[in-house]
C-alpha cells in the first residue's frame, strides 16, 4: 500500500523527480523550510536530522536503493515497519523521539496533498517509562557545593571565584537548562531593584521571566564587578551575562567542565545521578520547590514546560501532601504501636 498520491505543485522541481512522486531527501528540506517560522534552536534542528538519518538508513536497506534515489512513494506501511524495527536496538526514548519526528513529517506531506494518509499511524510507538528526577542526593549537597563556590577552585590556573559562584547560584534558584544560561546577556536581567526578573529563552524560542531575588541579584553584582576589574570597560547590554576567563562567551563545555570540577571540590561527585551534570541542578531546583509546596503550574512557568505532565513527575516525586495521605496508612500505626510496646534494645 502507498501512500503517495501525485501532485503535480511539486512535481518537475523536485532533482528530476517524475510529477507526484518526489524525493524523500527533497521533500525533508521542504519540511524543514516549512518549520523556519518556528524558529528551532540548532540543538532542535540537529535531533530531527538524526532521526531522519537513523531511519533513512536502514530504509536503504529495506529497498534495496541509495537515499539519493529513495521516494515518497517508497514509504508505505510494510517498509516502514521494517525500517524502525531495524533501529530497535536503540533506546525507547530515541524510538519514541525518532517516531514522533517522522509523524510530524507525514503530517506535513498531508497538509502539502503529497500523500493521502499518515502511515505512521500503522507503525507501534514504543511506551516510555516515566523517568524520575536526575536530583543531586544528600541532605547537605547543596550547602555544600554553594560553599565550594565561593571559596573558588582549588589549583585552578586563573581562580574566578566571583564567577563561579554566581554561575553556581543562578542554576540553583533559577532551574535553567544549559543553554539557557549560556543565552543570558545583560539585557535578560530586568525590572527594579529588589523586584529584578531574568528573561529566558527556552526550547523552541518560547520565552519565560524566572524571579532573581536580592540575595542572588547582589552576588551576581558582585560577579560583574569582578568582571569590571579583570577587564576594564564598560559591559554593554547585549554582552553575554557569563564569560570564560577569556573575556569571551562561556562555551558549552567550558560551563560543564566548571560544574564537575565543582562537585568534585565539595565532595559530591558521587551524588549527582549518571546522566546528569549541569542539568541535574534543574531537578535539584524543581524538586526543592515541590518538596516545599509549589504546584504543578507554579514549576511549569518557572521551568518552561510546555506540558504539565513532564512537570508533574516532580511532584509525584516529593509532595509532602502525598507522603502524608500515604501515612494514613492502618499499617503505619499498627507499627508505631509495636514499636511502643516492644522497644529495641
Amino acid at each position: 500500500m502507498s501512500f503517495a498520491q501525485p501532485q503535480d505543485h511539486l512535481g518537475s522541481n523536485n532533482s528530476g523527480s517524475p510529477s507526484g512522486d518526489p524525493l524523500l531527501l527533497d521533500s525533508i528540506e521542504e519540511f524543514f523550510l516549512a518549520r523556519m517560522p518556528r524558529k528551532h534552536s540548532p540543538h532542535t534542528l540537529s535531533a530531527y536530522r538524526r532521526d531522519f538519518e537513523s531511519v533513512i538508513a536502514r530504509l536503504e536497506n529495506v529497498v534495496g536503493t541509495p537515499k539519493t534515489d529513495l521516494r515518497i512513494s517508497c514509504l508505505d506501511v510494510p517498509t516502514l515497519r521494517r525500517a524502525f524495527a531495524a533501529i530497535s536496538d536503540l533506546s525507547a526514548s530515541t524510538v519514541s523521539r525518532t517516531w514522533s519526528t517522522w509523524n510530524q513529517f507525514f503530517t506535513f506531506l498531508v497538509a502539502e496533498q503529497i500523500i493521502s494518509g499518515n502511515p505512521m499511524a500503522a507503525i507501534d510507538k514504543p511506551r516510555v517509562p516515566k523517568s524520575r528526577p536526575k536530583a543531586i542526593t544528600g541532605d547537605d549537597s547543596v550547602q555544600r557545593l554553594l560553599a565550594a563556590a565561593a571559596q573558588g577552585r582549588k589549583g585552578a590556573r586563573d581562580p574566578w571565584p566571583e564567577r563561579d559562584f554566581a554561575v553556581i547560584v543562578t542554576l540553583v534558584t533559577c532551574g535553567l537548562r544549559l543553554s539557557e544560561l549560556l543565552d543570558l546577556t545583560m539585557q535578560s536581567i530586568d525590572g527594579t531593584e529588589g523586584d529584578r526578573v531574568i528573561g529566558v529563552r527556552g526550547k523552541g524560542n518560547k520565552e519565560r521571566t524566572v524571579p532573581l531575588e536580592p540575595e542572588v541579584e547582589q552576588i551576581i553584582v558582585g560577579y560583574l564587578e569582578s568582571r569590571l576589574r579583570r577587564f576594564p570597560g564598560r559591559i554593554r547590554t547585549g554582552d553575554p551575562l557569563f564569560v570564560a576567563n577569556s573575556g569571551q562567551a562561556m562555551k558549552r563545555g567550558g560551563l560543564q567542565y566548571l560544574v564537575d570540577q565543582l562537585y568534585r571540590e565539595a565532595g559530591i561527585r558521587s551524588k549527582v545521578p549518571a546522566g546528569a551534570l549541569v542539568h541535574a541542578l534543574r531537578h535539584t531546583f524543581a524538586t526543592s520547590l515541590a518538596r516545599n509546596g509549589a504546584s504543578g503550574t507554579e514549576l511549569q512557568r518557572l521551568l518552561g514546560h510546555e506540558s504539565l505532565a513532564t512537570t508533574q513527575r516532580y511532584v509525584d516525586a516529593t509532595a509532602r501532601e502525598v507522603r502524608a495521605a500515604a501515612r494514613t496508612n492502618e499499617a503505619y500505626q499498627i507499627l508505631r504501636t509495636m514499636e511502643e510496646q516492644d522497644p529495641q534494645p
